[in-house]
């Protein structure tokens, strides 16, 4: 019995894992948060959505992580912070769609570009194509929509846990 509870307990994390998201370490793979890295170019490469969570590592001596506004961000000011992170490994989840704006409190290091915008998306889209006739001619038009339960206002993590409670009940059963 104790082999079957640690196997239904292996595919449930697993299965949390991909259901929660990402995890982007910032700057990876090429830097970390640090002075050399271009952050534009890091973020430009990556779709973060609800559910991801942004890694900072850093040695603390040197650097921190403060989450600003834009006015904050673009001005490199951190005096009225939305939050701080000093540990060195910051884990920051990415909860709600929106703009993330993070930057180091350090003084000059944020003029000097250590600097980040991250835009979370929402998971659920998908693109549709429609498509008709006109005599012997087809026309398609494809657009990108939000599937219903997006636009119904489903939490999506909690489809995610259900399907999950789903899953663990059957695997119970099996075994």
């Amino acid at each position: 019995m104790g082999t079957k509870a640690l196997i239904l307990i292996t595919v449930v994390i697993a299965m949390l894992g991909m259901a929660l998201g990402a995890s982007h370490t910032v700057g990876a793979p090429d830097g970390s948060w640090d002075l050399r890295t271009n952050y534009s170019q890091w973020v430009s490469r990556i779709r973060f959505t609800i559910g991801d969570e942004l890694k900072f590592q850093y040695s603390t001596a040197v650097h921190n992580v403060v989450e600003v506004s834009k006015t904050g961000y673009d001005s490199c000011n951190d005096s009225s912070p939305i939050a701080s992170f000093p540990t060195g490994n910051d884990v920051v989840p990415l909860a709600t769609v929106g703009t993330r704006y993070f930057i180091c409190g350090v003084s000059r290091h944020c003029d000097a570009g250590m600097k980040v915008e991250v835009n979370v998306k929402s998971k659920v889209v998908r693109t549709m194509q429609r498509c008709r006739r006109t005599g012997n001619r087809r026309r398609c038009q494809s657009e990108t929509v939000l599937s219903s339960s997006a636009a119904a206002d489903v939490d999506q993590s909690a489809v995610a846990r259900l399907g999950l409670i789903v899953v663990a009940a059957g695997l119970m059963l099996f075994f």
